[in-house]
Formats: C-alpha cells, structure tokens, sequence
C-alpha cells in the first residue's frame, strides 16, 4: 500500500463522507489521482460508497490498528517485558517475519500486528483466512535458554491466555481444543500457532502466533474448511439475549491478548504448564466426549480425558487403558 493510500485510508476509516476534492487537498494529489487510489483500496475488500455532490465514504467505517493506541492500553505487567512492535498494513505472514527478525538478532519481546496476511498460516500448513482490517494476526518473539523439553504445554498455555482476554472483553462460554484452537459452541474463534528457532537442547526463540476472528467478512470465510465464529457474532448473539456486552475495538482486544501473552511466556520457563493445567482443562471443549486422533499413520478413537502434567492429550482406549498423545503432526476430531 502507498503512502498516499495510507493517508486516504486514514481519513475514511470513520465512515463519514468526504469529497474528491477534500481528500485530494488533504492528501496532495488531483480528483483522478484519489479516485484511482481508491480503486485499489476496494482490492482489499473495502466497501467504498460513491454519491455524486457528496464524496466517498467507507460503508461503516474501518477499525484500524495504531501502535499508540495498543501500547497505551497495555498492562503494567506486560509493558517491562515489550521490547518494541510493529505494525503493517499488508504482510505475507507476521510468524514469517518473526522469524526473519528472530534469525538476524535477538528479538525477545518483540511484537508483530497486520492488518491484512497474503500468506497466513496455521498449523500443519493451512491457509489461514486474513482479510483486510478484519481481524487480529498476532506474533510475539521470546526467547528461551532451556531448549524445546522447557516448552513442553507452552501452546495450550497461550491458549488459556486467549481465553483470559477474550472472557474479559465479554465473550462468554470459550472454549480450549487441544492443542491450539479457540473455540465457542464447536466453532472455531482462533487458532495458535508456535514455532521454534535455535538449539531444541539450549537457547532457543519461539514465535508465538495468534489468529482471532473479530468482525469476519462472510463473503472472505468461503475459504475457511469447518464452522466458525468472530467476537462480533458472539457478543452480538449475547446482547440478543439480554446479556450486557459491548463491541470490542481491536486495538483493545490486540493490546489485551499481548497484556496476557508477554506475562506468561516471562514466568512459563520457571512455572511450566503446571500453573495452567487446571484453568485449561476447566475450558476443555472435548473433555468426556468420543473422539479421534489422527497421527501421520493412523486414526486412533476413544475418550478424551484432559491432558497431562506436560499438556499431551490422555484419551481413554476401548480396553480402559489411558494413552497420552503430544507432537506438532497430530489432529483431534469428534466421534459422532
């Protein structure tokens, strides 16, 4: 995106009018010129309403995402533990650049916020739906010094990081699905995607990766392979029914997940899972229900039964016997 283009952006994104002429003044160019540029902010997914004698407008405004605003509503806790973020407006993945930042230099605390990824991933290689100024694409870089056997949960952990910031902006009756998804009444919210860098037996970075549906578009969700949800739709369907719930801003929600996250990933070296056990299973979407665990050779079915102190699944085998399951290649599924 160009500058100027930023700049337009910047002016239409409270949804009010604003003439050809206003906007060519204000950004340094002619009527074509800004008619042009918005040309190619409609590429993003953009809904740009024309009325002769009046202007453009954005239809309903945009919510984007501003360092100030983010780091402004951090939490004491997390501030110590930022070393500094980014925010772009157009990414190919920020786990990619993460990393990228990771592999050059030490990058602990740094932050990575987009608007919009081209190439969003999730785990096991899957696309990851990434429209414009939508939702929330998150990575954090922290390093370790204990290598990968000190990370062991650190993935459900996050998730119940997740939880705690979601339930805290209003959102009701989140869920946990081992072993990084976020969900709410069996539609997934979001997902979380950790990768490692360095030496697995010593000092090491990982990239923490979040993706959280806020305000979905529904003609960008065809992509999307199983049911899911936004925050939106959910505290939308809560004040339906009465329950007192107002609509989150994302930089709200962005600086509250990071609030969360930074904290946690400071103490998990020195904690470990253990401190999150409870919490996670207490929020365990399959607990008690027949399921499926596939790995790359085989489908496995029986009961799950929470997870163990290092954050495997235990699933319960037909002959009674508790079988634990842990590793990056493996997919849970209900039985129905």
């Amino acid at each position: 995106m160009s500058d100027t283009q930023s700049k337009i952006l910047d002016i239409l994104k409270d949804g009010a009018f604003h003439s050809g002429e206003a906007l060519g003044e204000k950004v340094g160019c002619s009527r074509t010129a800004v008619w042009k540029h918005l040309q190619k902010l409609e590429t993003l997914g953009l809904v740009i309403e024309t009325t002769k004698g009046t202007g453009y407008r954005i239809v309903g405004g945009v919510d984007l995402l501003e360092e100030s605003v983010v780091t402004g509503a951090l939490s004491a806790e997390a501030n110590p533990h930022l070393s500094n973020i980014n925010i772009f407006q157009t990414i190919d993945s920020t786990n990619t650049y993460a990393r990228e930042l990771a592999e050059k230099n030490s990058a602990s605390g740094s932050v990575i916020l987009a608007e919009q990824q081209t190439a969003g991933r999730g785990r096991r290689g899957k696309n990851w739906v990434s429209p414009f100024a939508a939702n929330i694409y998150l990575s954090i870089v922290w390093d370790f010094e204990q290598g990968a056997q000190a990370l062991e949960g650190l993935s459900l952990a996050i998730g119940v990081a997740v939880k705690r910031a979601l339930t805290a902006h209003g959102v009701q009756g989140v869920k946990l699905k081992w072993p990084n998804d976020i969900y709410v009444e069996r539609k997934k919210l979001g997902g979380i995607l950790l990768e490692m860098i360095g030496d697995p037996a010593g000092h090491c970075s990982v990239i923490v990766g979040v993706g959280l549906n806020v305000s979905m578009p529904a003609s960008q969700a065809d992509a999307i392979d199983q049911e899911w949800t936004d925050v939106t739709t959910e505290l939308q369907s809560q004040q339906a029914t009465g329950a007192d719930s107002v609509l989150p801003a994302r930089n709200q929600l962005a600086a509250a997940l990071i609030s969360e996250i930074l904290p946690l990933l400071s103490t998990f070296q020195s904690q470990g899972f253990a401190a999150y056990r409870d919490e996670w299973q207490a929020a365990d979407a399959f607990c008690g229900q027949a399921a499926a665990i596939s790995t790359p050779k085989q489908s496995i079915a029986g009961v799950v039964r929470g997870v163990d102190a290092n954050g495997a699944l235990r699933l319960e085998l037909d002959n009674g016997k508790i079988e634990s399951f842990i590793g990056g290649e493996l997919s849970l599924r209900l039985v129905e």
